[in-house]
């Protein structure tokens, strides 16, 4: 469905004044910040930005797109890697100003507004010694990271982001507020909860919280990148036997400014290993000792951190504005071929600000079966993603085919399925994403959005 109509400076006006937030056009103050986000290739101009104060602004937005059958897209906190929350033409719909949240410390529960950040969620939380399961990146927004599954430290001990889900509210496409939870629309629930943002504007999200922190044993443990063949296999069989609340990842790049490694290793090839456990302190130090314990390390600075500092500790490597092209994998293990194939990428990184990692899952999300929420891949014992990360435009033929390569010679070593929330662009691999919920999918977008108002994201296609 194309832009048919143009709305009128009368018609947007009439918009404007249903907001309680603003609208934004070309050439007002805020616009080219409005449509800025995280991934610095995206450079996208929408015809209008309703910046949304509340579910009204959001009804009222959905609604006049549809009226006017204007490409849509939302926009929650900006961090998607694809850039799907701006779309050159059409209606951005702003989010990002709607970051309450909500503890119930004594029901153990929270709600969250959808312009909201893994930061603004833990520091909330964290007051009671709460969290749910979220990223990585503590700029990271809520909402993206949910409608695509969502997994981080604490997925191995309590589940995805969607697991923790316990109900939400959406803009559909026909401009109604829904409630979904297990018991009410309880198809839309089970759609948004990996389904990307195929089915309408989440205004609220309602998650369980487990009792978490103030202080976890975590931190990195560098070693020397000539290591990496030893210190990868040594990690895969630790974490074969690990508990639940183990999560040990693995990242190949060129050694950060990070202050306590030395000079010398600045910019040089390392392996970094990064530690978390779910539990006491001292069941932790028991536990991770194997793998602090394994090898000739550059530095070791596990101990024990603020759960909400350590879910801080990466952003300075995934600072926003930097250009980025992402590709993903599953694995159901790590074979020594795989391992082998990551190592020979790695020496050829095509920047110094890119990385592979390794994140180990599993656990409690493998027990959750592949049919109770969107999201399929319950078989993945990591995941893996590329970040490519560099500043020249010029660079951008060059880092991008190596990224593809890279992909392409490991994929004989995964399962086929695909992170959505890593993917960045429409090369088919949004149908790896789905796995075998496809279809189901597919019947819950055409009964909730049958003419495909919302597009801008790894799209699941109505039925005709």
């Amino acid at each position: 469905m194309a832009v048919t109509t143009t709305p009128t400076d009368d018609e947007a006006d009439v918009l404007e004044e249903q907001l309680r937030g603003e609208l934004l056009r070309p050439g007002d103050s805020g616009y080219d910040e409005a449509r800025s986000v995280w991934n610095g290739m995206i450079d996208r101009h929408p015809a209008m930005i309703v910046q949304a104060r509340g579910v009204s602004d959001a009804i009222a937005a959905v609604s006049f797109a549809r009226e006017y059958e204007l490409l849509l897209s939302v926009r929650g906190a900006g961090h998607n890697i694809a850039g799907n929350a701006v779309c050159d033409d059409g209606l951005e719909l702003d989010l990002s100003r709607m970051r309450s949240v909500r503890v119930d410390p004594a029901g153990k529960t929270a709600q969250v507004e959808p312009g909201a950040t893994l930061a603004d969620v833990d520091h909330e939380t964290q007051e009671f010694g709460l969290a749910t399961p979220l990223g990585i990146n503590s700029t990271t927004g809520v909402a993206g990271l949910t409608l695509g599954g969502g997994f981080g430290w604490l997925t191995r001990k309590y589940g995805m982001t969607v697991d923790n889900l316990r109900s939400v509210d959406v803009v559909t496409a026909d401009g109604e507020l829904r409630h979904a939870s297990e018991g009410e629309n309880a198809d839309l629930f089970w759609g948004v909860r990996g389904g990307s943002g195929n089915f309408g504007v989440v205004t609220s999200f309602e998650f369980d919280l487990h009792e978490v922190g103030p202080e976890v044993l975590s931190g990195p443990i560098v070693y020397s990148g000539e290591d990496a063949p030893a210190v990868l296999r040594h990690v895969r069989d630790f974490n074969e036997d690990a508990p639940d609340e183990s999560a040990v990842w693995t990242i190949l790049r060129a050694a950060p400014p990070l202050p306590f490694l030395p000079e010398s290793v600045h910019g040089v090839g390392v392996v970094i290993v990064v530690a978390f456990y779910a539990g006491s302190l001292e069941k932790g130090e028991e536990v991770l000792a194997p793998i602090r314990e394994f090898g000739d390390p550059i530095a070791d600075a596990v101990g024990p951190h603020r759960y909400a500092e350590f879910q801080q500790a990466f952003d300075p490597l995934l600072a926003e504005g930097a250009r980025n092209y992402w590709k993903s994998h599953n694995f159901d293990e790590l074979s020594d071929d795989a391992i082998d194939t990551a190592i020979e990428y790695a020496e050829k990184l095509p920047s110094p600000l890119s990385e592979i990692f390794f994140g180990q899952v599993g656990g409690a999300m493998a027990r959750v079966p592949t049919d109770a929420t969107a999201y399929p891949h319950r078989d993945a014992a990591y995941a893996m993603n590329v970040h490519t990360r560099w500043e020249d435009p010029a660079m951008d033929d060059r880092c991008i085919a190596w990224t593809r390569e890279f992909y392409e010679d490991m994929r004989t070593h995964a399962t086929g399925g695909v992170y959505v929330n890593f993917i960045s662009e429409l090369e088919g691999e949004e149908s790896l994403a789905y796995g075998e919920n496809h279809d189901r999918l597919v019947e819950v977008k055409t009964r909730y959005d049958p003419t495909n108002l919302f597009r801008m994201n790894q799209n699941v296609e109505p039925a005709a």
